[in-house]
């Protein structure tokens, strides 16, 4: 049987994605919820897995390339036999309609290259890799230190932590002591302390254009969208002591001030639901649970916001270790889309 590997819907406002790497080339045994491809999402880069066990038989959109959701972008084949089938030109006519593919949080393989915190620098000694390059040196033991990164302005990605640990063709990455010769030189005799050298800045592009990527695309029609939705502000200055008493009473035992505030919101939006409702053509909806979002920064520079579903329901050490799981899954990219797109209301600590 061979079955089609589609783009999948990531978030509740994606018509398209890209293929950001393909993790799996054709012919390669793929086991079910293996990762199969990286998809750039308007919301971030997520791991694609598998619904089924087989073998890749082949890609259909390669990477860099885009898709609309639901457009198959592999042919997933069930035995090794079958693939010289679904390599056919008329492969794709005899596949079966089946989604093979979920959604799960991934670490991306691109960066916002318009960012300037993003540009790589190794004036505090430190490498800059990319989340995936980063969980994958530390899986297969290799000292980012010595690497020099192949990405964008130096950037360490996976391919460079792979071929460092021999799973590339390519020889290994030089080490960036290699990259640079030493020059000899004549000093003169001075009693002033020698000054540290200052590495140069990384350079922004000068004279091109450099394309959006598909998160900054979305971060522009939502910023254009605004423009459309009246904004009322409200300020009021609390006082905090008994909660700030509260917190450091129980802290030890893994409660975090996040937790705090969302169970604080969730109890008032159980007194005030008109607060938790939203509108939508023409009506007033008023959602079954309050779940609080709260906003969280990406190591890419992103956001995303990780659901505290049912705060309402759940004590504070229950919502402390779900928010702790969240929150680690998101940095990963590993949450599933109802886990950030399911907020009623939105806070940010």
């Amino acid at each position: 049987m061979i079955r089609d590997i589609f783009m999948p819907a990531l978030s509740s406002t994606m018509t398209e994605g890209k293929i950001v790497q393909w993790v799996k080339s054709p012919g390669d045994k793929i086991l079910k919820g293996e990762t199969v491809v990286v998809v750039e999402s308007d919301k971030a880069d997520m791991d694609v897995e598998s619904f089924y066990e087989g073998y890749l038989a082949t890609i259909l959109v390669e990477a860099g390339q885009e898709a609309a959701v639901g457009a198959a972008i592999a042919l997933l084949a069930e035995t090794e036999a079958e693939i010289p089938l679904a390599q056919q030109p008329t492969g794709t006519s005899q596949t079966q309609t089946a989604a093979t593919v979920a959604a799960v949080e991934a670490p991306p393989e691109t960066t916002v290259v318009t960012e300037v915190a993003e540009l790589p620098s190794r004036s505090n000694g430190r490498a800059v890799a990319s989340p995936r390059a980063k969980k994958l040196a530390k899986e297969l033991k290799v000292d980012l230190s010595g690497l020099q990164g192949s990405g964008p302005y130096g950037r360490i990605v996976a391919v460079d932590v792979e071929k460092a640990a021999g799973r590339g063709s390519a020889a290994p990455a030089q080490p960036l002591a290699a990259a640079v010769a030493p020059v000899m030189v004549a000093a003169p005799v001075s009693t002033a302390a020698p000054q540290p050298a200052v590495a140069a800045p990384a350079q922004a592009p000068v004279g091109e254009r450099v394309p959006l990527n598909t998160l900054q695309q979305a971060v522009v029609r939502n910023m254009v969208a605004s423009l459309q939705v009246p904004v009322f502000r409200v300020s009021y200055t609390i006082t905090t002591d008994t909660l700030d008493v509260l917190y450091q009473k129980i802290k030890s035992k893994g409660v975090t001030m996040t937790a705090l505030l969302a169970k604080a919101a969730a109890v008032t939006l159980q007194k005030h639901p008109r607060v938790n409702a939203s509108y939508a053509e023409n009506s007033i909806v008023y959602p079954g649970s309050i779940n609080v979002a709260v906003a969280v920064a990406m190591p890419d520079g992103g956001l995303i916001t990780p659901v505290l579903q049912q705060a309402d329901r759940l004590d504070i050490y229950s919502l402390s270790r779900t928010w702790k799981d969240l929150v680690e899954r998101a940095r990963l990219k590993q949450l599933q889309p109802q886990e950030y797109n399911s907020g009623t209301f939105t806070i940010s600590n």
